[in-house]
């Protein structure tokens, strides 16, 4: 971006709570076509949430109306990122205050998202449908380094959830607790984890605690992005619905509740829903404009 060249607005938005003070702050541009990638990161570190979203055209044969569809990028603090839950939810909410609530589809790094946005007692809400999914096992030494870094025993850990990586647009590592105790003492080696994950390729590590039958609480480490801690992250809560779903953990038909944010004085909450004979994921949430 020259410096004659007048800097695109960014906006401030919450994802995945309807006031200002929970869910996960990002910030969206809504139209980058003077940044190039430098410019962008730059946005990103400047504001220093986990993510900001970046609007462009979008590429040939994407489909969706006219007007209603573009490419997406995200980027954290220290680098770009393949798929962001939250800033595309984000996203979504900005479009439809200035466009009308609707479908869009947004072209990422991981595929195609189609995003549904639906007012619903005057707060707007907005569905994000994931790329196809897969889980992957990991292996006994990689846990073990994760556990060593998170400083969780491995008794702590319950055992009716075994540890997986989970993609559904970017790869997490699937963690449950077995008390919401443990869950709540986070605590945790920020470069340790942040070298294994770099070696795993891995967005965040995605921690659960199961409540009831479809009711979970989550946190999510996220030291690749520069961030300790994610306060709501939406491609994470689609890669741990695939993951439930594909152990056998909940059912193929099922919405799920995912709190997170609490331990961090920003509570949000995040809807999973799943369909039988349907892979993909979908996750919906409401945002809000914080300035």
């Amino acid at each position: 971006m020259t410096t004659n060249t007048p800097r695109p607005e960014v906006l401030r938005y919450t994802a995945f709570s309807s006031t200002p003070n929970g869910g996960n702050p990002v910030g969206v541009v809504l139209d980058t076509t003077a940044l190039d990638d430098s410019d962008m990161l730059a946005i990103a570190a400047g504001l220093g949430y986990s993510e900001s979203a970046f609007l462009t055209a979008p590429p040939e044969g994407l489909g969706g109306q006219e007007g209603r569809a573009y490419s997406i990028r995200y980027f954290s603090p220290r680098a770009e990122v393949p798929f962001c839950g939250h800033a595309t939810i984000a996203t979504a909410i900005a479009l439809a205050e200035r466009i009308g609530p609707g479908e869009l589809v947004f072209a990422t790094r991981a595929g195609t998202v189609p995003v549904e946005v639906a007012e619903e007692d005057g707060t707007l809400r907005a569905t994000l449908t994931s790329v196809e999914p897969h889980i992957e096992e990991i292996t006994d030494a990689d846990l073990a380094e994760t556990l060593a870094a998170l400083d969780w025993p491995a008794t702590d850990l319950d055992p009716a959830f075994p540890p997986h990586i989970a993609f559904a647009g970017a790869r997490h590592l699937v963690l449950a607790a077995a008390t919401r105790a443990r869950l709540a003492d986070l605590a945790y080696d920020f470069a340790r984890l942040e070298t294994l994950m770099h070696r795993l390729d891995l967005t965040t590590v995605q921690l659960v605690w199961r409540e009831s039958a479809t009711v979970f609480h989550v946190r999510d480490p996220f030291p690749v992005g520069g961030i300790v801690e994610d306060p709501a992250t939406g491609a994470a809560a689609a890669a741990f619905g695939a993951y439930a779903r594909d152990l056998g953990l909940v059912p193929r038909d099922a919405v799920l509740t995912l709190h997170q944010g609490a331990d961090l004085g920003r509570p949000g909450e995040l809807t999973v829903t799943l369909r039988a004979g349907d892979p993909r994921v979908r996750v919906s949430g409401t945002g809000t404009r914080i300035s």
